[in-house]
């Protein structure tokens, strides 16, 4: 089969989870005899490419995704006109690169993207987090799970003072970037990670057609971390492990916070990730027990997970299907995560979902 993956999240130096999913997808689909290639963005110079990411079969430079920031923060508003561009501009590449495979499947965060493709070709997309209603993906807000569900509140994850006139200009926004999700749905095929983000975008917009929809968990690579797993030396006691990009929600600055003066003496704690947060965090914890290793390649981080006593998902906002846990599980490591989102029994395996049966 010929698959064309897509995704706005590669090339890049420093790919995070979605990123490293497509490219753990691609590199299995390419092991069972799959012929399979990543469309990706063409603004990250040279050496932007498939050796970059670590993927065995050939990336495809089809479209730039640069300044995608339209000055938002600055005019306090989400701009009507800014996520439609840009979802333009990735279906007019998939039309150019689609050819001759059997499927496309796309993975990133415009949802609208399924409205720009051919209605005949066959396109699913796979929905990882909370964008599909979100402009900001996460749901999530002075440090709180935003439960709102009026367009106009919107704005003040651009500015909390916003007046009449942004508010509404937000709304405009935000009620065609759901509607126009909704119309996505409606004619293409497209897979939720987890019930909890298809029940999320129904709340939002309860009259969708979500008839072409599935809910399948995250891909892993099962027998990769078995490998991992079986190489990996004796877990020291006391040695936990935190992996993630450091932002807000991610909850790793409460994480360290509880924890201080509780710490055992033998026990130490290993972050893995970068962020907006990282710089702050390592002057105020970091030090012998708590060390802030960076962003590492997906085959160091597991294999840093795998050996570890323990593994700690801190989240504060709601996952909706933590690939860090389902690996650090597969990993054979216990896991400990809060409670939120993801309620629901999840199956035993995840499924490679490429060539959609359903209508």
């Amino acid at each position: 089969m010929r698959v064309l993956l897509v995704s706005e999240d590669l090339p890049g130096e420093q790919i995070g989870g979605l990123g490293k999913h497509v490219v753990t997808l691609g590199n299995t689909l390419l092991a069972r005899g799959h012929e399979v290639s990543i469309l990706g963005r063409n603004d990250l110079g040279p050496g932007a490419g498939a050796a970059q990411i670590g993927f065995h079969g050939r990336f495809q430079p089809g479209f730039d995704y640069a300044h995608p920031g339209w000055k938002e923060q600055q005019l306090g508003l989400f701009n009507p006109l800014k996520r439609p561009y840009f979802a333009r501009k990735i279906g007019r590449a998939i039309a150019r690169h689609a050819g001759h495979a059997d499927v496309v499947h796309y993975h990133g965060h415009l949802p609208l993207v399924g409205q720009y493709v051919d209605p005949a070709l066959n396109f699913v997309q796979t929905r990882h987090d909370q964008g599909s209603e979100c402009l900001t993906h996460l749901r999530f807000r002075e440090g709180q799970v935003c439960t709102t569900r009026a367009p106009r509140d919107c704005s003040a994850c651009i500015d909390a003072r916003a007046g009449a006139l942004r508010q509404g200009i937000t709304a405009i926004a935000v009620n065609g970037y759901r509607q126009a999700s909704a119309r996505a749905f409606a004619s293409h095929k497209t897979v939720f990670v987890s019930d909890f983000l298809r029940c999320q975008f129904l709340r939002a917009e309860p009259g969708a057609d979500l008839s072409r929809c599935r809910v399948i968990p995250n891909f892993v690579d099962y027998a990769r971390l078995a490998a991992i797993a079986a190489a990996a030396p004796e877990p020291v006691p006391g040695d936990i492990v935190l992996v993630g990009r450091i932002d807000a929600g991610k909850g790793f600055g409460e994480f360290l916070v509880a924890l201080e003066g509780r710490l055992p003496a033998w026990a130490s704690v290993s972050i893995v990730g970068d962020g907006p947060e990282r710089a702050e965090l390592e002057r105020r914890h970091g030090g012998a027990q708590v060390r802030f290793l960076g962003w590492q390649d997906g085959q160091r981080t597991l294999a840093r997970s795998a050996c570890s006593h323990l593994c700690v998902v801190p989240s504060i906002c709601e996952e909706a299907c933590s690939t860090t846990v389902l690996e650090a599980l597969a990993l054979g490591r216990p896991c400990i995560a809060l409670a939120r989102a993801v309620r629901r029994n999840w199956p035993a395996t995840s499924s490679i979902l490429v060539s959609c049966s359903w209508p």
